[in-house]
């Protein structure tokens, strides 16, 4: 590839629905430019950007892709990422790396719900937007009734700057309203041809839109707008952009991605319209050893700093850090310093991603992407910069996972081999998480969704060769009583030499703590000082296993009342045996009963899903503790649910919600479980324990 300046750069994010054609668009592009011999196809699995072999069995993308091109004097880097809601976090990866979004509709399926989350991601990110409306070679691809469901939706800054010309029921061309010219297609070219006389009056129309909103860029135009001047054709221009730039215009394009028909309009427009890395200026990022703000220049000579927005585990290549540079330049053989790590990094090759094609360069200056492989001490998120002008860049910020499973080996012996292969899994995707429960003895996975965590078992088994089953994790309930009992233990032994003698009366009650709570009142020295220790340790072991279902026993009170002890028979060990004798003898006939833990649930959703939220949140035994409204017409709705009712949620409320509901989930308390609850944890308790002794 050619240098270019930062001026001459263009980082495009391509948003949209799932399978509204994003990849394919990236595809078109990238051959109308040479950069690929040949088009590639989803159903083939010969994309260059779905390259993983996850991709290309489920045919849909999974992970972020740059695919970068050169066109009209300038390089695009496209990034072209998933559009199932699973894989959100690659999306906010690709975010965080542009200037610009092209968020593309289906004229057959009209504005879905991924097409409003795009809109959001692009809004909270603040980036200018452009909008392609894509598969308009489809026979039931109606331009005119998307435009109208997108304005209506995303307001009235959406103008056409192109308008469908259509010959038979068919996309033939296009009428370009900026340069009031029509285009036909020629294969993946468009060629000049004759105005529709039908499209005449409308292209008046939006002109006149567009020419108000021109006006608004500066008072000298506004004043030449309403003396009824005419604009020169670069007023035209930079007005135009500088209102794509602000988000106060948002030119929608037409075409077909699959076809490759109108494709090369629409990477003109890119280069014409959105904004370069410069466009707005110095950025603020943090000195990484006082962390006081500092403002970076989007330029070639300044210090640099970049940002490692992906990476990638290749079991083969080893780890592939792919990064933004916001300052600077970056060059082979440079060491730079991570922020996050305190420690320092050799680059020893850069490279540009195409895919997962490793074209080698000597450089990436400010604004460009780049990659490189084996860094040893930096990970996703990490800012590397100058060794003399230490910095760190804003974080990407990502979803919390909202679903978790239990990781089930196929085969003994390899937890090693699986805990290894999540961990270089997690280094590659910040919105999954790993950890062992020490309590359930589980190793526990969470994501964004089940087709999430399927993904990553996929890619478990395609990258370490180790399979495993994902299962629902184990509940972790507790143990309690209700009411105050006194009761006896004793453990005497005699078998030949020293004996064995402990002796202690013990009241148990209910307690405040989650710990034991242990105290002692005897009179006397019925049980000597020395002893207490052990018996309160005996209690202590004792309470690990309830006696209704073998959880944790919690808010117990016990206090050490009376006892007896031999001089030459009595021992630490004696006495601790006597303590768990009186605990297995009184607690069953104390009320034991079942707590299960209860999670605090906030549910954000639009105010229509209100009364279907509310009732499947009943369902699940869960109490709703309040409303609160939400900016954008939202609600949330505040409840506490018992937490084995919680496993699948996220699934449940992407349905439910057609994927426009999102939740968070934390832990609040431990509670009494219902009787009919209580019974069913007792006997699947009693069923893992005969399980466990079959096994053995």
């Amino acid at each position: 590839m050619k240098d270019y300046s930062v001026q001459k750069l263009r980082n495009v994010c391509l948003l949209s629905h799932g399978g509204a054609g994003k990849t394919t668009l990236a595809e078109a592009a990238m051959y109308n430019t040479g950069a690929l011999d040949r088009l590639g196809k989803i159903s083939d699995g010969t994309t260059a950007t779905d390259y993983d072999p996850e991709e290309i069995k489920r045919k849909i993308s999974i992970n972020l892709a740059v695919a970068p091109f050169e066109w009209g004097g300038c390089k695009v880097n496209m990034i072209d990422t998933p559009g199932y809601f699973d894989f959100v976090g690659e999306v906010r990866q690709g975010l965080r790396a542009s200037e610009s979004a092209l968020i593309l509709i289906s004229a057959r399926d009209g504005v879905a719900v991924g097409t409003e989350k795009s809109w959001e991601y692009a809004s909270e990110s603040k980036l200018p937007r452009m909008v392609f409306v894509n598969k308009m070679d489809d026979e039931n691809a109606d331009f005119d009734k998307t435009l109208e469901q997108a304005a209506g939706l995303f307001g009235k800054s959406l103008l056409p700057f192109q308008l469908p010309i259509a010959e038979g029921g068919k996309l033939s061309g296009v009428v370009d309203v900026i340069a009031r010219k029509a285009y036909r297609f020629n294969k993946e070219n468009a060629e000049p041809a004759d105005m529709p006389a039908a499209s005449a009056d409308r292209v008046d129309q939006i002109w006149e839109q567009l020419k108000e909103l021109i006006a608004e860029a500066s008072e000298e135009l506004m004043e030449k707008y309403f003396g009824g001047e005419d604009f020169t054709p670069e007023e035209i221009s930079r007005g135009l952009r500088d209102g794509v730039c602000s988000g106060s215009i948002v030119p929608v394009l037409c075409g077909s991605a699959l076809s490759n028909a109108g494709i090369k309009l629409l990477m003109d427009a890119i280069v014409a319209y959105l904004p370069d890395p410069a466009y707005k200026g110095a950025i603020t990022a943090t000195r990484a050893d006082s962390g006081e703000p500092v403002e970076l220049k989007p330029s070639e000579s300044e210090p640099v700093s970049a940002l490692v927005f992906k990476t990638i585990a290749d079991p083969f290549v080893g780890r592939i850090s792919i990064f933004k540079v916001f300052s600077g330049t970056m060059k082979t053989d440079s060491v730079l310093y991570n922020a996050t790590s305190e420690k320092t990094e050799k680059i020893a090759q850069l490279f540009v991603l195409r895919g997962k094609k490793q074209i080698p360069t000597d450089k990436v200056i400010a604004g460009d992407i780049g990659a490189a492989a084996k860094l040893q001490n930096t990970s996703t998120n990490d800012t590397l910069s100058d060794v003399s002008a230490k910095v760190v860049l804003d974080k990407i910020a990502f979803p919390e996972p909202c679903i978790s499973l239990a990781v089930e080996a196929k085969a003994k012996g390899d937890e090693e081999k699986i805990s290894s292969g999540l961990q270089r899994l997690q280094d590659e995707d910040l919105t999954f998480k790993v950890y062992q429960n020490a309590e359930t003895k589980q190793m526990i996975i969470s994501g964004i969704g089940e087709q999430h965590l399927d993904v990553l078992v996929s890619k478990l088994k395609a990258k370490f060769n180790v399979g495993v089953n994902l299962i629902d994790p184990k509940v972790p309930y507790r143990e309690t009583i209700r009411k105050k009992i006194k009761v006896e233990g004793k453990h005497k032994k005699q078998s030949g030499g020293h004996g064995q003698y402990g002796h202690v009366w013990v009241e148990f009650e209910p307690g405040e703590a989650d710990d034991l709570e242990f105290n002692e009142k005897i009179f006397g020295g019925a049980v000597p000082k020395q002893y207490f220790p052990a018996v309160e340790k005996g209690l202590k072991d004792a309470i690990q296993k309830g006696v209704l279902a073998g959880y944790p026993v919690v808010k117990l009170r016990a206090t050490l009342v009376d006892g007896s002890y031999h001089d030459v028979d009595s021992s630490e060990m004696a006495f601790k045996l006597a303590a768990r004798l009186a605990y297995k003898k009184g607690l069953p006939t104390a009320s034991p009963v079942i707590l299960e833990p209860i999670d605090h649930v906030e549910v954000n959703i639009p105010d229509s899903y209100m009364g279907d939220i509310i009732g499947d949140l009943n369902k699940r035994r869960g109490r709703i503790m309040g409303m609160e409204p939400q900016s954008g017409g939202g609600q949330q709705v505040l409840a506490e649910v018992p937490a084995a009712e919680m496993f699948k949620y996220a699934n449940d409320l992407r349905s439910m919600t057609q994927g426009r509901g999102s939740f968070k989930e934390w832990f609040e308390r431990y509670e009494e479980a219902p009787a009919n609850i209580a019974q069913k944890i007792i006997e699947g308790a009693k069923k893992d324990l005969e399980s466990d002794e079959d096994d053995e």
